[in-house]
């Protein structure tokens, strides 16, 4: 993602020249092809680079905590997922999903 130098609004492709997409700027610059090799664009994102940020995705294949028991089957490894679910100034929620039996629950720590 390339910002505007002059208003800081995002700028965006158009041909050769990158845009400010504030109207009431209107800068643009030639594109460098070399700097835009470094950024990572949505249609180039792999499933990795993705965060589910929704608390029904599927968690498989994201970190594993080793320190919780599920209340289910007292297995003691999860998948999880952080959320901040309160103010800045509170801490986030923890999102578990059983390795072995899918049983789901949360940690406000």
């Amino acid at each position: 993602m390339q910002f505007c130098d002059a208003c800081g609004s995002m700028m965006k492709a158009s041909g050769d020249s990158m845009v400010c997409t504030n109207d009431d700027c209107g800068v643009s610059s030639e594109r460098d092809r070399e700097r835009e090799d470094a950024f990572v664009t949505t249609e180039s994102q792999i499933h990795d680079d993705v965060i589910e940020s929704d608390e029904e995705s599927n968690f498989e294949g994201k970190p594993k905590a080793s320190d919780v028991v599920c209340d289910e089957c007292g297995n003691e490894e999860a998948w999880y997922t952080i959320k901040q679910t309160a103010s800045a100034d509170e801490p986030p929620t923890r999102f578990f999903k059983c390795t072995e039996c899918g049983y789901r629950w949360r940690e406000y720590n």
